[in-house]
């Protein structure tokens, strides 16, 4: 085994704290679990907290694929000052009078709730997004300000928790829940809220409470980690909702040296409910056989000896499932495994 790698092949769900960087986060991982390979999915700003899915030893090859289509947050819009960060990190480049209006908790409730549909969203300047290669928020660091095209959003749900008319400094937060489609900046949408409501705003607060399967009562703490070791991986075969088939050894066999299998050579099953504990085994009341046929296209978890062994994917016309990847020993469905 080569310097740095411990040998786990496994899944955690961190609660980042605020104050961090999501690095700082990966880097605080290396070092509770002797690894070197750590990658996280999903970066959190610095200032907010909570959900970040974080990818151990060879398990970092399933990063592209937990990268969630929506996310849930908790926000605290604060009224009255634009920032260049659009957050309270940033530097105050714009103040403005707070409307009456907004101190209404019933035009705030159903502003919010306006919120709900699709939308072009412009990015914040202080964002990871490439363009030509560069990034937008070092580019701005560096007084660059580069174009960063809108992009399509959706926004599933949003509702108003509460109104402070004193918060930090004196001024107005709406606090609210959002829950968003991949790539929406809940920054931008704190600074387009302000534009639309005529009073600059930003991101006072934020704390992520889901990314796709993974929630935050799923998460544990930098400090818990260092207690607990990997007797904290959580079992990527739910994190993913990919149905998925249990090999048996002339199987797994096959799929570990990455050759394709007929199609109709999986029995695909399905979750019953959602449960953390639900697909330990086949023999557990979370699991029920599919009761439909692949799909073209369908991408499919295969499972060897309760780990994680393989991706595979339905090649319709050739009636095969081919390999999008394979991990070598496979990953860890969790201590409960």
């Amino acid at each position: 085994m080569k310097r740095g790698e411990s040998g786990l092949s496994l899944v955690l769900g961190m609660a980042k704290p605020s104050g961090m960087t999501s690095h700082d986060v990966v880097g605080r991982v290396r070092r509770a679990l002797g690894e070197r390979r750590v990658g996280h999915t999903g970066t959190l700003d610095p200032l907010a907290s909570g959900v970040l899915p974080v990818c151990v030893g060879s398990a970092t090859r399933l990063s592209p694929y937990l990268t969630a289509e929506d996310k849930r947050y908790e926000v605290a819009v604060a009224f009255g000052a634009a920032t260049d960060t659009d957050d309270a990190e940033g530097e105050v480049i714009r103040t403005g009078e707070v409307p009456a209006r907004l101190y209404d908790e019933a035009f705030a409730a159903r502003f919010v709730a306006g919120l709900v549909g699709p939308s072009r969203q412009l990015p914040p300047v202080y964002s990871a997004i490439k363009v030509n290669g560069r990034k937008a928020c070092d580019e701005a660091r560096r007084g660059n300000v580069i174009a960063i095209e809108p992009r399509d959003i959706e926004v599933y749900g949003a509702k108003l928790l509460s109104i402070d008319e004193e918060g930090p400094g004196g001024g107005l937060r709406w606090s609210a829940a959002f829950h968003v489609s991949k790539g929406t900046y809940i920054r931008a949408l704190a600074r387009d809220m302000g534009r639309d409501l005529g009073c600059p705003a930003h991101v006072d607060a934020l704390v992520r409470t889901a990314s796709g399967a993974l929630e935050l009562a799923d998460c544990v703490s930098l400090e818990a980690l260092e207690g607990l070791g990997a007797r904290a991986a959580l079992d990527p075969v739910r994190l993913l909702g990919l149905r998925f088939a249990y090999l048996d050894e002339a199987a797994e066999r096959a799929v570990s040296n990455g050759a394709p299998l007929p199609a109709d050579a999986l029995a695909l099953c399905e979750r019953s409910r959602r449960s953390a504990l639900a697909e330990l085994c086949a023999c557990t009341s979370g699991v029920m056989d599919s009761p439909t046929a692949p799909e073209a296209g369908e991408r499919v978890a295969l499972i060897a000896r309760n780990r994680l062994l393989a991706l595979y994917e339905l090649d319709q016309q050739a009636a095969r499932f081919k390999p999008c990847c394979v991990f070598q020993g496979g990953i860890s469905r969790g201590a409960g495994a």
